[in-house]
């Protein structure tokens, strides 16, 4: 794989006519606000300088983004296609129509939604979407109304006790699970009766059986599947039955791998869609879109995912839905499988050049796209590691880890992704070259006292690093042969 493939287009000379737009495009902003354009300049300025590590990070291409900056920006279409809330939709519904086609087809999916503007709207049309079909709907059967607009105010306080006392079983943060897979301080563990599966102590590994009996015990109305910070892939089969076992609707939130879904890096037992109720996900991410979310859904579904808006979400952002539709179109070309394939290769090079350094990671390895390493064992919070390595130019986020001593903010651990540097045309020598620099700039780093944040790292390291990860990039450029001057 080339480092321009994600973004040259055969036969024409793209690079040429993406800057030509985008210096016109800073040369409009810049006549009302220069200092905006000064920033937008700055920003590819850095991403261009920058070892991208962060595994929820990409880079769109520049049809994408360029998709974003049109009059779509301006047009209100609340509602859903067909059926708005506004005139002179038509457009939009050309627009919404083809995103959802393209997630279809992509997906294998019966039905898609292309309205929710992030990967939390996503699960939140989701969990309501659920408990639109599994407990208001039976529950206005039992009432005996025909129409919402029939219900009493004592039928509300029925129905809404009803929808406020389910249960949702998610995994913990703390073990690779998201915010709105049921923690407490995110609205889905205020929505909910809610517990957490976890992992294995020893390997850091889903226990099925666990989890299993976690369902049985609990009895929850949803089971959600998926992670943010889980280095191992899943088996949605087995997810599947566990809440067919006991009556739960399978939800699956793919935000983070639904690129190596889309590129048949995982497929069968692996491929959440065909086993879910309801499957979500970003378009960013390792998907390579622009940032927003998807819900996809068998057909008992669709009919309350359809109603996201307006019962979640309000007016859609057709800018943003269009340049969906030209991210997913781009999936479906033969090429995204090439570069899913390399996401995964390149995170097991990731990870075996830090193993063979004596670096620690969770669960001791990956089969999908990240690499989540305890940095304890270099002495330091994983606050002071990502501070230390952004000094030297590395760009990744502290995470928790398992039972993470540091909790949530300070945390142990540093997560590492594969999907932005792939797309620059990093390969296997690269990233074991990225893991050699991570633990030289870690073990010449200490934390100074007691605190959880300070660190001092020793003279020369930073500088050292930062020049040897310039000239990988400058070998791999971030859009080659875009100018903005």
């Amino acid at each position: 794989m080339t480092a321009d493939s994600s973004i040259a287009a055969p036969g024409t000379d793209y690079a040429a006519t993406a800057s030509e737009a985008y210096r016109a495009a800073l040369k409009v902003i810049e006549s009302v606000e220069p200092r905006i354009a000064e920033a937008t300049r700055q920003e590819l300025a850095d991403q261009r300088d920058s070892l991208k590590l962060i595994a929820s990070e990409n880079y769109a291409s520049p049809a994408v983004l360029l998709t974003m900056g049109t009059w779509f920006s301006d047009k209100y279409a609340e509602g859903t296609i067909g059926h708005r809330f506004y005139a002179a939709c038509q457009n939009v519904d050309t627009v919404e129509a083809l995103a959802a086609e393209h997630a279809r087809e992509l997906f294998g999916a019966p039905y898609a939604y292309a309205q929710p503007h992030s990967g939390i709207d996503a699960n939140l049309v989701a969990f309501w979407a659920i408990l639109a079909t599994r407990v208001e709907a039976p529950g206005l059967a039992e009432l005996g109304a025909k129409h919402v607009n029939d219900l009493s105010e004592a039928d509300w306080e029925t129905l809404r006790a009803k929808l406020g006392n389910q249960r949702l079983l998610g995994m913990s943060l703390d073990t690779g699970g998201h915010l709105t897979h049921g923690f407490r301080p995110n609205i889905s563990g205020k929505m909910f009766h809610q517990r957490s599966y976890g992992t294995d102590a020893q390997t850091g590994l889903i226990d099925y059986d666990a989890v299993r009996a976690a369902a049985k015990e609990f009895k929850p109305l949803i089971l959600v599947a998926g992670y943010s910070a889980y280095p191992r892939r899943v088996n949605f089969a087995k997810m599947r039955e566990i809440a067919d076992e006991v009556g739960a609707t399978l939800m699956v939130d793919m935000a983070h791998f639904a690129g190596l879904v889309a590129g048949k890096v995982f497929t069968g037992d692996e491929d959440p869609v065909p086993h879910a109720h309801v499957t979500t996900t970003t378009t960013h991410k390792s998907l390579r879109g622009p940032r927003g979310g998807l819900v996809l859904a068998t057909e008992e579904y669709a009919p309350a995912v359809d109603k996201g808006c307006p019962m979640v979400l309000g007016g859609p952002l057709s800018h943003v839905m269009a340049a969906k539709a030209v991210a997913l179109a781009e999936a479906r070309q033969p090429a995204f499988r090439e570069y899913a394939q390399a996401v995964a290769d390149n995170a097991q090079s990731l990870a075996e050049g830090f193993t063979s350094r004596g670096a620690r990671l969770v669960t001791g390895g990956t089969d999908n796209h990240l690499v989540l390493l305890d940095v304890t064992s270099f002495g330091l919070t994983g606050r002071q590691a990502e501070s230390a390595l952004l000094d030297a130019g590395v760009v990744t986020n502290r995470n928790a880890i398992p039972a993470d001593p540091n909790g949530a903010w300070y945390t142990s651990g540093i997560r590492f992704g594969t999907p932005a540097l792939t797309t620059r045309g990093f390969g296997a020598a690269e990233f074991d070259k990225v893991a050699e620099l991570v633990v030289e700039v870690l073990s010449n780093t200490q934390a100074e006292g007691t605190s959880k944040a300070k660190y001092a790292t020793a003279d020369g390291v930073a500088a050292r690093v930062h020049a040897a990860s310039s000239e990988m990039l400058a070998a791999n450029p971030l859009y080659p042969g875009l100018t903005l001057s």
